[in-house]
C-alpha cells in the first residue's frame, strides 16, 4: 500500500492489485488515519466490480462517523449503482473537490 499525506488528506494506492489484501491491511490500519480525510485509489485495477467497491462500506462508514470524508477512487465503474453515503468517483481530481465540499459542510454544522 503506497499511502501519501496531503494536509488533512491521506490517499491510500493498492500497489499489488491484490482488492481483499488491500481491505484487510486497510481495516487492521485504519486507526492510523482517523483524523485524516482518505481517498482510496483503485484507478490501477481498471474495471472493478460493484460488489468489490462495496466491500468498503462498513470501512467508510466506520471513518465517516469520526467526521472525516472517505472517497474511493475507481477509473470504470457504475457510479449511480453506488448509495449515496458511499462516495465513489472517477478521478483524483474529483475525490478532492469532494473532500473539500464535506470540509465546507461540515464547518457549516452539516
Amino acid at each position: 500500500m503506497k499511502v501519501t499525506v496531503k494536509e488533512k488528506t491521506t490517499i491510500l494506492k493498492d500497489t499489488k492489485v491484490d482488492l481483499v489484501a488491500f481491505i484487510a491491511q486497510l481495516t487492521s490500519e485504519i486507526n492510523k488515519f482517523k483524523t485524516q480525510n482518505l481517498i482510496v485509489d483503485l484507478s490501477n485495477h481498471g474495471a472493478v466490480e460493484k460488489e468489490d467497491v462495496l466491500l468498503f462500506q462498513s470501512i467508510s462508514k466506520m471513518h465517516k462517523a469520526n467526521k472525516k470524508s472517505f472517497v474511493i477512487v475507481v477509473s470504470e465503474t457504475d457510479f449511480n449503482d453506488f448509495p449515496d453515503d458511499f462516495v465513489v468517483v472517477p478521478t483524483l481530481l474529483e475525490a478532492h473537490d469532494i473532500i473539500e465540499m464535506e470540509e465546507i459542510e461540515r464547518d457549516l454544522g452539516f
